[in-house]
């Protein structure tokens, strides 16, 4: 009688490789540097990468005079943000559709749509013309747009894709254009807890809040070999005159939404404003193409 063959030993089939060796033909050589950071040098594509390792914590501040450009930043979480920065040094550019007379003097105030090439170019081109160039871009201008999707023009859609959008693209964009030959720099923009869920009335809304969220990670896999990190903050609904003006009109539930929220309250602008100046500060600086979640927890509870 013929047995059958002796099955594996798992024990040794699955046994760990040791790593492979960082051999001469690879063409990849690395050394140490005085202060012990490892420093690898890729010569088959002519690329140096510095792999930091400071023996000091890193800030989670962003550094201070950095030049910061924030679109949607006379009201609401965008106003947080410039003056967040500012509270930590940094020189502030604002595009926004409305007036801002109330603005320090040494703001850059560009009134214009996000929608406009020519008028983001603007802003980015006087804090060249100012400050010698732009370390911080800011998407952040949007439009809520709740409304029964039966009752959506062609151009009432269009607008909001435009602002919610094309101006994250356009922002993003033009700053880039500096960043990337720089070698350095952060971009962030503003999605929504509706980016990637659906919800009654949100058809316009919910459709450009998910295609900023992609275009994020799009970007983010594009620019990073260039020192351009690019993430989203994921605001929940905060008490700014935008969800007050909702609730008035009846079009948003606010008991229903801090029932829902597991921390019971409506976000603050200032909690969205601190995580925005953590992902631009050294602390960050491998963070890259991700969404974070500002929302008190509305997101993660899927229960009833």
């Amino acid at each position: 009688m013929t047995r059958a063959p002796h099955p594996p030993d798992l024990r040794t089939s699955f046994q760990a490789r040791p790593p492979p060796r960082l051999l001469p033909s690879a063409r990849t050589s690395g050394h140490r540097s005085p202060r012990g950071a490892l420093r690898i040098t890729q010569t088959a594509t002519h690329r140096e990468h510095a792999i930091a390792l400071p023996d000091t914590p890193l800030a989670s501040v962003p550094p201070p005079g950095c030049r910061v450009f924030i679109t949607g930043g006379a009201q609401g979480i965008g106003r947080a943000m410039a003056d967040a920065f500012a509270a930590r040094g940094a020189r502030i550019a604002i595009l926004d559709a409305a007036a801002m007379p109330d603005a320090p003097a040494a703001w850059i105030i560009h009134q214009g749509s996000v929608a406009d090439p020519v008028a983001v170019e603007g802003v980015v081109a006087e804090m060249e013309q100012k400050w010698g160039g732009i370390d911080v871009a800011i998407a952040n201008a949007g439009l809520s747009a709740n409304r029964p999707t039966l009752g959506i023009t062609p151009d009432a859609w269009r607008q909001v894709l435009d602002v919610n959008l094309t101006g994250v693209f356009l922002t993003a964009q033009a700053a880039a254009r500096r960043m990337v030959p720089a070698r350095a720099g952060v971009i962030l923009a503003t999605t929504s807890i509706y980016a990637d869920r659906g919800g009654a009335e949100r058809a316009a809304y919910a459709a450009t809040k998910g295609g900023v969220a992609n275009l994020v990670r799009a970007l983010a896999c594009e620019w990073g070999a260039s020192n351009v990190r690019v993430n989203g903050i994921s605001p929940g609904y905060a008490d700014t005159a935008l969800t007050r003006a909702l609730i008035a009109d009846g079009r948003i539930d606010p008991v229903a939404i801090i029932g829902r929220t597991p921390m019971r309250r409506l976000g603050r602008t200032q909690e969205a404003a601190a995580v925005a100046c953590f992902l631009a500060s050294p602390a960050a600086a491998f963070i890259n193409g991700a969404i974070l979640p500002v929302d008190g927890g509305w997101g993660a509870n899927t229960g009833p």
